[in-house]
């Protein structure tokens, strides 16, 4: 049974790249550990010091201390994993992390999202897709509703608006994921529509500034010609 989990235990090195990506692998190890709780939610030491200091050598305190010892011990395994699935460039951005929520945390608020708006939806999908079969090759089959829910919340930040229609206005527990796509699909190319239109607004703004900057100069040039006469 050892052998048939170590596959699951290879852990993807993060580059700066793809980080959605990585983050969804590294769930999956991190879950497989049962250290994702303790890395999304963080511990907190103040209640059973205080504990410990009223009720200092009874039966609680030495249970409460174990129970930290343990804890400690879990977010510490939690941290290892996330520094070894780390490139020695990314390492120095957590390296003063004692936590592992610490850790994450700072990976996500620096690279989440990052590159992913610039990246065509298609492409996007495409890789996602790519990251589930290689899950199902590591034994971990997903739901079709999980796998919904994966593709909304590692959009990038664009999608927010249609991410939100998706989940208040349809039954993730029924939604086929084709749907999705076609939906998503459709949101792209309102924004490329948007994104067009604004750059041809700019440029036509443009070019009647200098068109106006034009005349008006000529007219300039007309009058002072006028007074040199």
């Amino acid at each position: 049974m050892a052998g048939s989990g170590t596959a699951e235990l290879r852990k993807p090195v993060f580059n700066g790249e793809n980080y959605e990506f990585w983050s969804i692998r590294m769930k999956t190890i991190l879950k497989s550990h049962g250290l994702w709780d303790l890395v999304e939610n963080g511990f907190d030491v103040s209640d059973p010091k205080q504990g410990m200091e009223k009720d200092e050598g009874s039966k609680v305190a030495e249970v409460e201390k174990s129970t930290m010892a343990e804890i400690l011990m879990k977010d510490a395994r939690a941290l290892g994993l996330i520094q070894s699935a780390v490139s020695d460039q990314i390492f120095p951005r957590i390296v003063n992390e004692e936590t592992s929520k610490g850790a994450w945390d700072i990976l996500k608020q620096e690279f989440r999202g990052d590159k992913q708006d610039s990246e065509p939806l298609s492409v996007y999908i495409a890789k996602l897709f790519d990251l589930i079969n290689q899950m199902k090759s590591y034994g971990e089959e997903l739901p079709r509703e999980r796998v919904v829910q994966k593709l909304l919340i590692s959009l990038p930040k664009s999608y927010d608006s249609i991410c939100s229609v998706i989940e208040h206005s349809k039954d993730l527990d029924t939604l086929e994921i084709q749907e999705v796509v076609a939906s998503l699909k459709s949101f792209e190319l309102r924004l490329d529509r948007h994104t067009e239109n604004s750059t041809e607004k700019a440029f036509t703004s443009l070019n009647i500034e200098s068109k106006s900057s034009k005349s008006g100069s000529s007219s300039g040039n007309h009058k002072s010609q006028k007074n040199w006469k």
